[in-house]
């Protein structure tokens, strides 16, 4: 983490926006939020599938360490990260940010929609 992580404000998996940077433990930055998941009946989250340039791979919640409105911080490094499995497409339900919703909604978690 740089100097600055610590004026971040970390936020709720539930408010993070598509497009948001993911970085690496050692400051990489490898690719873009592209869907959050989340275990629909135990309410928690799941993971985060990302774009990088080999294409879309999926980090699972515990190798997220921090969630800030700029950028998404992993628990592992960027040699980990090259090791990223693909997609499981028999995960939990996904999200897409609501771009209508206000900044109190996005506060209380309704800042996403549930995705296809």
């Amino acid at each position: 983490m740089t100097a600055g992580d610590d004026d971040e404000v970390a936020v709720s998996y539930k408010v993070l926006a598509h497009g948001t940077p993911i970085q690496t433990a050692d400051g990489v930055e490898i690719g873009t939020v592209r869907e959050v998941l989340e275990n629909d009946r135990e309410h928690i989250f799941d993971g985060i599938v990302i774009d990088t340039p080999g294409g879309r791979r999926f980090v699972d919640a515990p190798e997220v360490a921090r969630i800030t409105e700029r950028r998404v911080i992993l628990a592992i490094d960027e040699a980990a990260a090259r090791e990223l499995p693909e997609r499981d497409r028999a995960g939990g339900p996904t999200f897409r940010a609501d771009t209508r919703a206000g900044r109190v909604q996005r506060f209380f978690g309704g800042g996403w929609r549930r995705g296809r």
